[in-house]
């Protein structure tokens, strides 16, 4: 559905989702207060520094003075609703972003003229990009930019693959931005703190600026408008609604990012945004055809999970289709999502009950315990295909878990289920072997945060700890060794009695039993409790870890008519085992993993100096297919040494770099290193 604008043009009309995303830091928070108190959704325009905002009002949030989760808003401006996602900009919860941009309308890209932060605002240009998502760049802090605003352009663009096209130029005071020429508009807009910009004439130095930075913007709107660019190359002046025609149009099919100037502490360029997110973003229906959605009673995206303790859990959605309300049972395309229980507005973590929502609006959804972030739901008889799978990044930091209180052990298990609920990025494994509980992130501070919540939020106090390493050991030569197990206590008594030939295998071949017993002297009934016995002795090698790559073989030995019994043989192979093991030369193996970091190639030699300090072996490194300006380091290093990697990676790539691994094989490990690590499991044990 579309309205006339003022402008003469066509806009999109109904409600609108918005999400603000951007670099860590960038100012996302603070621009969503000033939209807030701009539109009169709020009465003052809280600060982070304060801890007055409506985003980042969680406790974690205001601790560390960042966001650490996504903050839904709801306002109004000329008539329409506007619903904001104030996404984190750390990548360390990037989820939380990448999970609700499929079912935005568009997104605000706030960000600096900052270099520094370049590839962490290119990291975030690509996933926009990938998913067709409409943008536009708010330039922020521009009263305290070190970079000239003029150079801004040549500064962003490596970041984006398509055009930036600057809407607006500065217009200065003593060298200080104090407003801006619209280009678009043809009209110079002057700041006044917290409060609607004063319009004054076009004129003398701002009109001979102004027509050069004009010209840029037309001429790239023109490359995607072929009537446009005759006129240029006639001298014609286009009008002006053709010129907001064409902004719309290449907004809409990402064929160019506008580029805004502001600051949102001031407030100032904020009412100019939202009037280009009324004229220039689409609506839900544009959004629903591009991710396919069918007709149907009623469709939604799961955007996020909560768990609140007044409420219970809370699914935040955006209604791409018909209207969903109290009482509608919904489906995912594998299972029922449940009956809706409560519709609710969201500003910040203000609830406030409302009537059923209709398409294109973002609305938290009560009781729905089996849905899922980035579930598609549906109403209806018929489940509603899946619209997109968004898959969590791969992990990077694990650590363990354990609470404090051990009668929290079950508590613990359900705080940590609700943690992945709201986070899919947060893994929960648990290793059997080590009897650990491990809590795999994006990162040192998603981990501590986790941590908090857990506390906080959960009520599970908890432990924390470095993950046991998977060491093993082997063995260098044979021996062959004599197990016998006699016991007599009255009655019947214990006898088993082998021999084993012990050898070592080939790395990697795990463990093989041989049974060459000939003539009878064991009982085939008891060759495969043999076989368990020998089993059971290698979990525990000399060294204290579990022993691999090892052949045992069954070579003869003897039993009695009564007193022999298969326990008795695992007896008695246990103790050939135990005994036959420190003297075929143990040697320590530790897993190796094979590592991909991608970086700037600015980072490229710190990443390799990172891995050779952490024995890697550099395999080498090739372009980022499809990124300028990226690397890919490939290396193979000890899974000892990937603990805290990313730490050193992200301090090395300005918080950009990451990496995945997985295992590659076991390698021998011997001297100093070997011995603290043997000295340290038998202090342990």
């Amino acid at each position: 559905m579309a309205a006339a604008s003022g402008n003469g043009g066509n806009r999109a009309s109904g409600p609108r989702c918005i999400a603000l995303v951007g670099p860590f830091q960038s100012g996302k928070t603070t621009l969503l207060e000033a939209i807030l108190s701009r539109t009169g959704a709020i009465a003052r325009q809280g600060t982070v520094e304060a801890g007055t905002t409506v985003g980042d009002s969680s406790r974690e949030a205001r601790h560390h003075k960042m966001s650490v989760e996504l903050t839904v808003a709801t306002t109004q401006f000329m008539g329409d609703n506007y619903t904001f996602l104030d996404c984190p900009g750390s990548v360390e919860f990037a989820h939380d972003m990448r999970a609700v941009l499929p079912a935005v309308d568009a997104a605000v890209v706030v960000c600096e003229a900052d270099e520094k932060k370049m590839p962490q605002l290119q990291l975030i240009m690509r996933e926009l990009e990938a998913l067709d998502i409409p943008r536009f760049l708010f330039l922020n802090k521009i009263d305290k930019a070190e970079a000239k605003v003029m150079e801004a352009l040549q500064i962003l663009q490596p970041a984006s693959r398509k055009p930036l096209v600057m809407r607006q130029l500065p217009t200065f005071n003593n060298g200080i931005v104090n407003g801006f020429v619209d280009l678009a508009l043809e009209r110079v807009h002057i700041y006044k703190e917290h409060a609607e910009s004063q319009v004054v004439p076009l004129e003398g130095e701002n009109l001979d600026r102004s027509k050069d930075a004009r010209f840029s913007m037309l001429e790239k709107l023109a490359d995607h408008d072929d009537e446009l660019m005759e006129q240029l190359l006639a001298d014609i002046p286009p009008p002006r609604d053709k010129v907001f025609d064409d902004l719309a149009k290449e907004v809409r099919d990402g064929d160019v990012c506008p580029v805004l100037l502001g600051c949102a502490t001031r407030t100032n360029g904020v009412l100019r945004l939202m009037k280009a997110l009324r004229h220039e973003s689409p609506n839900v229906q544009t959004t629903a055809m591009r991710l396919g959605v069918q007709p149907a009673e009623a469709v939604a995206y799961v955007l996020k999970t909560l768990n609140t303790s007044h409420a219970g859990k809370m699914s935040v959605v955006r209604v791409l289709e018909g209207q969903i309300g109290d009482g509608v049972t919904l489906l995912t395309p594998e299972r029922e999502a449940g009956r809706v229980s409560g519709t609710f507005k969201l500003v910040g973590q203000t609830v406030e009950k409302r009537n059923a929502a209709g398409a294109g609006e973002t609305v938290a959804l009560g009781k729905l315990d089996h849905a899922h972030t980035g579930d598609t739901l549906s109403a209806g008889k018929q489940a509603h295909p899946a619209l997109v799978e968004v898959v969590p990044h791969e992990p990077v930091l694990a650590i363990t878990v354990s609470p404090r209180d051990r009668k929290d052990d079950v508590k613990l298990g359900q705080a940590l289920n609700k943690l992945h609920e709201e986070d899919p990025s947060i893994v929960v494994v648990h290793n059997p072997e080590a009897q650990e509980v491990i809590l795999w992130g994006q990162g040192e501070m998603h981990l501590r945060v986790a941590s908090e919540r857990l506390a906080d939020r959960f009520g599970v106090p908890i432990n924390t700890g470095r993950p046991t390493v998977g060491y093993r050991e082997t063995i260098r030569k044979g021996v062959t060794l004599r197990g016998r197990h006699r016991k007599q206590s009255g009655g019947h008594g214990q006898f088993g009695d082998v021999v084993l030939d012990i050898k070592p295998l080939p790395r990697s071949e795990g463990f093989k039993f041989e049974d060459k017993i000939t003539g009878g002297v064991v009982p085939r009934n008891y060759i495969p409790s043999v076989e368990e016995g020998a089993v059971n002795a290698l979990k525990h090698g000399p060294l204290g870890f579990p022993v691999v790559d090892v052949l045992v073989s069954l070579v003869d030995g003897s039993y009695h008519t009564v007193d022999s019994s298969d326990m008795a043989f695992q007896q008695a192979a246990r103790l050939a085992i135990v005994e036959g093991l420190p003297q075929c030369q143990p040697v320590l193996l530790e897993p190796i993993d094979l590592v991909e970091i991608v970086c700037p190639n600015d980072a490229t030699a710190k990443i390799n100096a990172i891995l050779s300090g952490r024995r890697g072996q550099i395999l080498g490194f090739d372009n980022r297919d499809g990124w300028d300006g990226w690397d890919v380091v490939r290396a193979k290093m000890p899974e000892a040494e990937i603990g805290d990697l990313i730490v050193e990676v992200r301090s090395a790539t300005a918080g950009a770099g990451s990496f995945t691994f997985k295992f590659d094989h076991m390698a021998e490990l011997t001297g100093r290193t070997a011995d603290q690590i043997v000295a340290a499991r038998r202090a342990a044990e």
